[in-house]
């Protein structure tokens, strides 16, 4: 499957996207504003507390095409983070350890990050300083190319917390998300991750697996679902796991163009939008996060990244990085953060609430 950048669709343009979350339902009503959502529970302007997690997104290029991506990634994505603006990260963050703001996590993603030609050094460098770093690993990219067997190895070298994206346990699930053959490559590459301590009791190898519905409707509680992920991972193939994150999709990119093709957008929304959480509103992780683009952007999540939502009120390039001035910010808010309030809450780390 090519991106939607490929196929030159509507969605890959983020103006279309935003047109298409702030359009009047049918019959003329407009779906309740999110800024006006979080004045009522005087959460608005919503503002940052501290800077915690400094997410860097080194590439759109991966080697999957999954359906559901709202980072629109694919092999024909050739966006990359080049050598000169992963230095810029590394002066940022030292600046903010001299100016007595240290941010301790680092969140690598892509893409599939490791294909990023910079990737490794990158990482030694981070944990050279010290940074706890996290690895958004999509698990195939392990056996896609000899060069990436030596992933857990490398991984364990250098304390890598590994996260990596597992829809489902059954292998019609996944690859009907993921691609086929995703499933196989993907228990194959966690077998792996397994032998070298990852996962394992005592080791501190840190292995989570990321969950998302397939379709249009919420997740359900992620403390049954990890359960369950457990049981059938233990004992269909000896695999183990640290903790099962439950991320809510959001209605952008190709998950966007999934729900207007299937007739869901309305329905969906409405879901989000009556599933709003005061609690889960209060901990999205915009507040505690920053998230850098590829070329060296900033944002106040991930998800405004893929819609070009630039960070307001603070320079909005890692040069220029300032966090007693990110910290004064107004956080950048569009109907797509309903996704992160909905029911128990979205993050990169699961469930907010």
């Amino acid at each position: 499957m090519k991106s939607l950048k490929r196929q030159e669709h509507k969605f890959s343009d983020s103006f279309i996207q935003l047109e298409v979350l702030q359009a009047p339902r049918p019959g003329g009503e407009n779906f309740h504003r999110f800024e006006d959502k979080l004045d009522t529970i005087g959460l608005f302007p919503l503002r940052p507390t501290q800077l915690e997690i400094f997410q860097v997104n080194v590439g759109k290029m991966c080697n999957q095409t999954c359906k559901h991506c709202h980072v629109d990634a694919g092999p024909d994505r050739k966006e990359i983070m080049t050598p000169e603006t992963m230095q810029q990260c590394l002066d940022a963050l030292d600046g903010a350890d001299a100016a007595g703001y240290p941010v301790k996590t680092i969140d690598l993603t892509g893409g599939a990050p490791e294909m990023n030609p910079d990737f490794r050094w990158f990482v030694q460098e981070l944990h050279k300083r010290g940074k706890h770093v996290m690895v958004r690993c999509n698990l195939t990219i392990i056996l896609a190319n000899p060069k990436y067997h030596d992933l857990p190895q490398f991984f364990k070298a250098h304390g890598v917390e590994v996260v990596s994206s597992l829809p489902h346990f059954s292998a019609r699930r996944t690859d009907a998300q993921r691609g086929d053959g995703v499933f196989e490559k993907s228990i194959k590459a966690l077998q792996m991750l397994n032998a070298v301590g990852y996962g394992q009791e005592g080791s501190g190898l840190q292995l989570h697996l990321v969950y998302n519905p397939s379709g249009a409707f919420l997740p359900g509680s992620q403390v049954s679902l990890e359960k369950e992920f457990k049981q059938q991972l233990k004992r269909q193939y000896n695999i183990d796991f640290n903790s099962l994150f439950v991320i809510t999709n959001l209605p952008i990119s190709r998950f966007l163009d999934y729900l207007v093709q299937s007739g869901n957008y309305e329905g969906y929304m409405e879901k989000l939008v009556n599933s709003f959480n005061p609690a889960a509103a209060a901990n999205v992780m915009c507040r505690n996060t920053i998230s850098v683009g590829w070329d060296g952007q900033l944002y106040d999540c991930d998800f405004n990244q893929m819609l070009d939502l630039t960070v307001a009120g603070a320079p909005s390039h890692i040069k220029d990085f300032s966090v007693e001035q990110l910290s004064q910010r107004e956080i950048v808010l569009n109907q797509h953060c309903y996704g992160c309030t909905a029911g128990a809450g979205s993050s990169c780390g699961g469930q907010t609430a």
